[in-house]
This record gives C-alpha cells, sequence and structure tokens, in this order.
C-alpha cells in the first residue's frame, strides 16, 4: 500500500504510480483522458439523467448538483481542443437552463419574489406548517429544521383538557420529538412556543410560533419544505455560463461569430441578474473582508448565521469570471474581499499543506451561540460546528482560489502550492485492497472517503499546474474503478483528467 506522502510529487514523478498513456485505458476501453470518453459519456448521460436535468428546474438541486457541473466541463473541453462543439453543447444547455428562472416559471421564493434565478426546497430548506383551531382561524405554526422536511409529521392530539393538545414531530427514519400537554395561553408555564424553545435543541430541531390563541385541532399532516434561492446554487449553475461570456467574448474570432456573440451578451446579462438576487446577503467588513450571510427568517437551518466558505466562494467564481470578461470593477472588488477571507482561514497543516474549515471560523456557526443570542430564527442556539473541510466541497473553494490568482485578484504561487498539496499529500492515498482513493477531509483525516467524495479527486484539477503529482492520481481513482459517468461531477471530472494531460 503507497501512503500518502509517495503520492508526492518525487514519487509520481519517478513512475510510483505514474499511468503511461498505453496503460491509462481502463478494462472496458475507456481512456479518460480522451476527447472520445468524454464525448461518448456526453452522451449517454445526457440521454438519461443529465437530459432530465437541463430540462427540469433546481427545485432539488439538479441544477446546481447536476448541469453545473456539465457545463464547466465543456467549457474545460473547449480549453482543452479548441472546438466549437464544445461551446454548441453550451448554448444547448444553457437555454434550457434559462428557460427554467423562477421569473419565467412564474414561481416565487418564500418572501413572493419571482426572480431571475433557481429556487430549491425538499430536501436542503426548513418545513413549515400552519395548524388551525376548531374555527379554522390560525393558531400555531411548527417548523422543523431537519432535512427532508416534505417527510416529517406533524401530528395533534388531545391534550388532558379541552384547552390542551399534544405536539408530535416525526422524521423519516422514525426520530420523533413529542411536546404533551401544551396550551395555547401565553401566560401559561405550558405556552407552546416558550416549552418548545426551551426543549431545543430537540431531536426533530423543532420550533414554533403563535398565529393565535385558538388550540389546534387534531389533525397529522406533512411539513412544507420551504423556496429558497440559495448562493451556492446560483455560483454554481452560473459558473460555467459565466466561463462562456469570458472565453467568447477574450477570443476575437469567437467574438466576432454573430451567433457566439449574442449569447454571450445574453448571459452575461442572466449571469449578472442571477448574481444580484443575492446582493442582501452580502457582507463586507470596513477593512475588506467579504462573505454571504443567510438573512435571519430564511427559512433554513442556521438563519441569521454566516454561510459555509465553499456556498460564498461559489458564486465568487461566477463574480471572477464575469470580472475576466468585462473587467467591471464591482465584481473585482467582490473577488477581492472574497479572497482576503478565505486567505484568512487557511491554515499551515501536515506536509506543508493547508487546511481550513468547513464553516468560516469567524462566524456564529463553528463558535456556537446561544438562544439569548438572538441570533437564529430557526436555530435558536449551536454547540459550534467546527469540521475540517470535505474533498468534494474543497473542490469549490480551490477552483475560487485559482480563478482568483489568475487574475490577479488574490493569492500567491505559494498559497496555490500549498493548496495542491493538501490533495497530493494529504488525501490522496490508497485503500486495503491498493486501489487508489483519497481521505475525506482536505487535512487527510476522516478515514477513506465513501464515493461521493472520492470521485469528486478531478475536480481539483485546477491546481495541477502546482503540483504535478495531482493528475496522474486523480486520473488513477477513475481508472482503479472502472468509472461509468452518471453524474454530471464525473463528466466534470473526465474533462478535467482531458484538461490535465494536455495542459
Amino acid at each position: 500500500m503507497l501512503t500518502r506522502r509517495q503520492f508526492g510529487l518525487g514519487a509520481l514523478a519517478a513512475g510510483a504510480l505514474a499511468l503511461a498513456p498505453a496503460t491509462r485505458a481502463a478494462a472496458d476501453g475507456h481512456d479518460y483522458t480522451s476527447r472520445e470518453t468524454f464525448d461518448h459519456f456526453d452522451r449517454t448521460w445526457y440521454a438519461g439523467a443529465g437530459g432530465e436535468q437541463a430540462a427540469g428546474t433546481n427545485e432539488h438541486g439538479g441544477l446546481a448538483w447536476g448541469q453545473s457541473y456539465a457545463l464547466a466541463g465543456f467549457m474545460r473541453m473547449y480549453e482543452t481542443y479548441k472546438d466549437t462543439h464544445y461551446l454548441d453543447r453550451v448554448i444547448e444547455t444553457v437555454d434550457q437552463i434559462l428557460a427554467n428562472r423562477d421569473s419565467e416559471r412564474g414561481f416565487t421564493d418564500y418572501q413572493g419574489r419571482s426572480l431571475p434565478a433557481w429556487r430549491a426546497m425538499h430536501p436542503y430548506t426548513l418545513g413549515k406548517i400552519t395548524l388551525n383551531d376548531a374555527d379554522g382561524r390560525p393558531a400555531l405554526e411548527v417548523r422543523s429544521a431537519v432535512s427532508y422536511a416534505d417527510l416529517t409529521t406533524v401530528t395533534v392530539r388531545s391534550g388532558t383538557s379541552e384547552a390542551r393538545f399534544t405536539l408530535e414531530v416525526r422524521g423519516r427514519t422514525g426520530t420523533t420529538s413529542t411536546f404533551a400537554d401544551l396550551t395555547m395561553d401565553p401566560g401559561s408555564p405550558d405556552f407552546a412556543p416558550d416549552r418548545i424553545l426551551a426543549a431545543y435543541p430537540s431531536s426533530m430541531q423543532v420550533t414554533a410560533k403563535a398565529l393565535g390563541t385558538g388550540v389546534p385541532v387534531a389533525s397529522s399532516t406533512s411539513l412544507v419544505s420551504q423556496p429558497v434561492v440559495f448562493t451556492v446554487h446560483t455560483g454554481m449553475i452560473t459558473w460555467g455560463m459565466a466561463s462562456f461570456v469570458r472565453v467568447v467574448l477574450g477570443t476575437p474570432t469567437l467574438r466576432s461569430v454573430p451567433k457566439y456573440r449574442a449569447k454571450a451578451e445574453e448571459y452575461l446579462q442572466a449571469v449578472r441578474d442571477a448574481a444580484a438576487a443575492h446582493d442582501d446577503e452580502w457582507r463586507q467588513t470596513d477593512d475588506g473582508y467579504g462573505y454571504f450571510v443567510w438573512n435571519k427568517g430564511t427559512p433554513l437551518a442556521y438563519d441569521g448565521t454566516e454561510q459555509p466558505t465553499n456556498q460564498f466562494l461559489a458564486l465568487g467564481q461566477t463574480y471572477a469570471e464575469i470580472y475576466a470578461a468585462t473587467g467591471d470593477p464591482f465584481y473585482g472588488d467582490r473577488v477581492r474581499a472574497l479572497a482576503r477571507t478565505f486567505a484568512r482561514e487557511l491554515k499551515p497543516g501536515p506536509n506543508e499543506a493547508y487546511t481550513w474549515s468547513y464553516w468560516p471560523t469567524f462566524g456564529h456557526t463553528y463558535r456556537g451561540f446561544t438562544k439569548s443570542q438572538r441570533i437564529s430564527e430557526f436555530t435558536p442556539s449551536g454547540n459550534g460546528a467546527r469540521q475540517i473541510e470535505d474533498l468534494s466541497h474543497g473542490a469549490i473553494d480551490v477552483e475560487f482560489a485559482v480563478l482568483a490568482f489568475r487574475n490577479r485578484l488574490g493569492f500567491n504561487g505559494a498559497d496555490m502550492v500549498r493548496l495542491a498539496r493538501a490533495y497530493t499529500r494529504n488525501m490522496a492515498t490508497t485503500d486495503p485492497q491498493g486501489v487508489p482513493t483519497t481521505t475525506l477531509r482536505v487535512d487527510g483525516t476522516g478515514g477513506f472517503a465513501a464515493a461521493g467524495q472520492y470521485l469528486q479527486a478531478p475536480r481539483w484539477m485546477a491546481l495541477a499546474p502546482w503540483d504535478e503529482a495531482l493528475h496522474p492520481h486523480a486520473l488513477s481513482v477513475y481508472v482503479g474503478r472502472a468509472l461509468q459517468v452518471d453524474q454530471g461531477s464525473h463528466l466534470l471530472g473526465v474533462a478535467y483528467l482531458n484538461w490535465g494531460a494536455r495542459r
């Protein structure tokens, strides 16, 4: 078994696991560094789940976590081969995605806004239900911040008197929170919202709000996931579009083609409009650090707190591409501010590599907060979530860092080297059977990663120019499993393996 350090530059350069061109093909004949393989997987994936996602909505995250990667893959393939076929694939896909913006469909978010962006609900957002009294008047709003809210059942039963009731909130796995003998009398120690808050954090993370004084009638119903336009979703969906704009407007031969120029101008406006939907979530300190928050009252767990690092850097990718395409200082300033924030989060880790946390260390979620602080409506308190960033979400972070570096908006070459080493020296490894894989977290901890993580390895490829060990190991992860692409992120992985082999 090769150690993580054996996957360092010296070992791979000496051929410890370097894959010669003749041995790159997997057992079923796929060469993950060839355009033929990418095109094959593009056809087969798009004919199935990929096509459904492109023509669909983001209600369940399909565009953000499926088509976004495909768009980025088409752009990496264009940059690798300079074949406009891949730009045409972007156009085919983006036109469908833009047709499914909330503003085009006439759908709204939880505030009633029909935005030029893409809302999401189940399984990400808070679930709510309004319980009525015997006269049909609203009595109590019940909320749960547990994921998959649509599969959570709220049951009202009789209490010890007509003025009392018992509330049960049961999740999809059977986890249940029960609040017995509640009342709707604000002066009572058993007043429902107060009793439920006092019990927080209950197993189903329940909170409640009084809407009247009547007692809810006996009933059993499901919570309803609330529609939210996520910063991270907007960033992921628009990133590939913005890359298209940057390439077309920055390439005279493409800019002179009416079709490509018209689409670049159309997509630029669409990307600007979508990004602007999050301006009310932007925060910037006096000394120039920028990030995004979830405004208090947003129907999510941890509303009122700072967003995870990967989630605010996702939109930073789009900002960086818009800046590269237009030179607009508004976007350049925001990239600089985000880069300062991420740079402050980077800490020296094992093997001369950077490490960082999933939640920003300056934020309430990382540090923890109490009910008395009144930070969050739907997560009244938190003990502090201090986990280290994982490989998959970390790929968004490093993609942003590379874009900021290339646009001279943040970071330096030494930063890029240390970020690359997080992969090559800490995460790259083999499993007990000798198959190349990764650890879960960027500091090498968390044990062997599950497939949903290690198959994202090629998404770190933007850092390959700073560590020659990155491409051969990421390639070996796919070869070792004869991967059949069934996700947009895998398609991007194959595109990056092509790009890395020919950069």
